[in-house]
């Protein structure tokens, strides 16, 4: 999956919500809307830890267990009703899932927490990105995504916590959520400029995801479910963005689990690479 953390949540609507040049400010009826939906989500999080429902959503159907198994990469919205419309503003939530053969806990593991490299691993939405801080379990990092759809180029500078919990010797989680996020209206043209937090087109007010690893089948499952948070589509223009929100949310979420699909075999090339037994000087290879 695209990191299979944080990145879900990341990646996934960066750019899905109508630009306007009109600068817009989240509204606090809008941020309690979000808070209420976060704690809704937490509480099904948690009856997956405490058996109240499978640990994974694969696990829910066999058909949706036999198709990732097979290699598909299965992303949907959480919900009939997606995007959730709240006062003055919508909440996206897709889920998504895929299967990493001949994958270890500790291979997946290594590639999501390496946040230095999302600028690699990511791109060319992520142009940026920093760790700010880790206790081996927390991480706090920081994430430049560039905006280039619809009408705009705006970018967003994000600040993220994510904490990773082991549930068993095969089964991990992690959540992660925004701290921060801040649009640079006209990125990289001389009229840039930091907008205020909280203000700005709206496009990406809050995120928040879950990601689930487990390890079985001569592999690793890895699912995600990314929240967002952004501003409301004018009732005008609703049957012309509603599909590119759901399109771009989509894709999105299937883009950042190839992208980490090629990140882990990059990975395992390099190493293997590395363990190769150096060549004496003048041997030929065929």
């Amino acid at each position: 999956m695209g990191k299979a953390t944080a990145l879900a949540g990341v990646l996934i609507l960066s750019a899905s919500a109508v630009s306007n040049a009109a600068e817009l400010q989240l509204k606090p009826e809008t941020l309690a809307a979000w808070q209420s939906y976060i704690r809704t989500a937490d509480s099904r999080m948690q009856e997956r830890l405490h058996g109240g429902a499978p640990f994974l959503w694969i696990d829910e159907s066999a058909e949706r267990g036999r198709r990732v198994r097979a290699g598909e990469i299965l992303v949907t919205p959480v919900s009939e009703q997606s995007p959730v419309r709240v006062p003055n503003g919508l909440i996206h939530d897709w889920i998504g899932a895929a299967f990493f053969p001949n994958a270890s806990l500790a291979d997946i593991l290594a590639v999501v927490q390496d946040y230095p490299r999302y600028k690699e691993f990511y791109k060319p939405l992520v142009i940026d990105s920093k760790l700010l801080g880790s206790d081996r379990t927390d991480y706090r990092f920081s994430l430049l995504m560039l905006n280039k759809s619809l009408f705009a180029k705006n970018a967003l500078l994000s600040e993220w916590k994510e904490g990773y919990l082991q549930v068993d010797d095969r089964r991990w989680y992690s959540i992660a959520s925004t701290t921060r996020v801040q649009e640079i209206d006209e990125y990289g043209s001389p009229a840039e400029r930091e907008l205020p937090v909280d203000t700005g087109s709206g496009y990406i007010w809050r995120l928040y995801s879950f990601s689930r690893f487990e390890q079985r089948d001569g592999g690793v499952y890895v699912e995600m479910e990314a929240m967002a948070l952004s501003r409301d589509i004018p009732a005008g223009l609703r049957w012309l963005i509603d599909p590119i929100v759901r399109r771009v949310s989509r894709g999105s979420v299937f883009t950042s689990f190839t992208k980490t699909r090629a990140a882990l075999q990059a990975a395992g090339n390099a190493s293997n690479a590395s363990s190769r037994p150096a060549a004496r000087q003048g041997s030929q290879f065929r």
